[in-house]
């Protein structure tokens, strides 16, 4: 993880290999694949940087494994262990940086695809930290308008879209957390 503790490209592919065999319980070492590099391009486009880990080395360090001991070069099919299962947790709990980067948009997405697979308390709390990245954005941005609320051109009228577009989704958030089931 990067020193703010949010993930690095490779830890989102991680978390996107690892909350997908949580999610399906079992599948085919070419089928894992594909279901990674088809999520992660869908969200932010091709990119080689993000697509550097390895199947092979979660199962070297013992994340995932074979169902019957096969080999994963003959797309045997592959399974989480309980050592995956809890190294899927910090990867899913992980911030998020305050930044609308492509990578931001692929580690908030993940956590939308996975987020069901975390206790209650910790659904609340990464919705809070969803929140509370976009309060933070519409902070800057605001900042920015009213730095240049006087300039000619359309960059303050590009910034209302982008605002408008952020408190709604701050909106939704919100409801969303609420809607979610309260711990017990």
């Amino acid at each position: 993880m990067f020193s703010d503790n949010t993930l690095t490209p490779k830890e989102a592919i991680r978390l996107c290999a690892l909350g997908t065999l949580a999610q399906a319980g079992s599948l085919r070492y070419g089928a894992l694949a594909n279901a990674i590099r088809h999520f992660a391009d869908r969200v932010m486009g091709p990119s080689l940087d993000v697509m550097g880990t390895s199947i092979e080395l979660l199962r070297y360090e013992g994340l995932v494994t074979t169902v019957d001991g096969g080999n994963a070069e003959d797309d045997a099919d592959l399974v989480l262990t309980e050592e995956g299962l809890r190294e899927l947790q910090p990867l899913l709990t992980a911030n998020i940086r305050a930044a609308g980067t492509e990578l931001n948009k692929l580690v908030i997405a993940l956590k939308f695809r996975f987020l069901h697979l975390l206790p209650p308390d910790d659904q609340i709390a990464q919705t809070n930290l969803l929140a509370e990245v976009c309060e933070q954005e519409l902070a800057r941005l605001d900042d920015l308008r009213q730095h240049h609320a006087d300039d000619p051109g359309h960059l303050v009228e590009w910034l209302d879209h982008d605002i408008s577009t952020l408190e709604s989704r701050l909106v939704w958030l919100n409801e969303f957390r609420d809607r979610l089931p309260l711990a017990g």
